[in-house]
């Protein structure tokens, strides 16, 4: 099933329970297209009930067939014990790489993977490149805006998908969007961050 939102002026938001929902970021109309996947108990409380400092911290340039073993390193390099859902994990995030090369016809791609304790972006925006990928693995969700002026908010949920435009975008139709206000609670979110490497951004935010 298709959920569509309107957007704040010609895109719109929509959101499937499939994987190609994400390629429907092409569609003129669409600003965001989100992968609302199922949960998956086991593997959240073992990522939730790890340490902070066991977290991968990774940023890295590759191609889209590099990203397992980059993350597989990165998880040895901050002592995250090695198991089956560590090993989900790092597929996971391989998937999710090769499913952004494809859409965005991106042969390498600029990948962060984070642990994050503020609220880092806090303030609505849309980002300065073409398109990103964003997948929060623990913790609150990535949230977007509905409407204008503090409207309605749509908070995506842990291990959800999103592709939203940004202002390199031929023609702009984003969606503006922050990340959760934790800061001080004392939570730390995992959050993936992915761009096609053709892009020319000059800033680096955190969602």
């Amino acid at each position: 099933m298709t959920v569509q939102f309107p957007f704040l002026s010609s895109g719109s938001i929509l959101q499937g329970r499939e994987a190609d929902i994400l390629s429907r970021i092409a569609e003129p109309a669409c600003g965001a297209s989100i992968w609302q996947r199922r949960p998956l108990p086991e593997f959240q409380n073992w990522l939730d009930g790890l340490p902070a400092t066991s977290l991968p911290d990774l940023r890295v340039i590759l191609g889209a067939g590099a990203v397992e073993s980059c993350v597989r390193a990165e998880c040895d390099r901050v002592g995250m014990p090695a198991s089956p859902m560590r090993d989900l994990l790092a597929r996971d995030i391989a998937a999710l790489g090769f499913i952004f090369a494809g859409i965005m016809a991106s042969p390498m791609l600029r990948l962060r993977l984070q642990p994050v304790t503020t609220d880092a972006c806090r303030r609505f925006h849309i980002d300065r490149v073409r398109a990103r990928m964003l997948c929060t693995y623990r913790g609150t969700g990535t949230q977007l805006q509905l409407g204008p002026d503090a409207g309605p908010i749509l908070e995506l949920a842990a291990r959800d998908v999103a592709i939203l435009r940004g202002t390199l975008w031929p023609a702009l139709s984003g969606v503006l969007h922050r990340s959760p206000p934790i800061a001080g609670s004392g939570k730390t979110r995992l959050l993936l961050v992915i761009d096609p490497v053709t892009d020319e951004n000059d800033k680096e935010d955190l969602h």
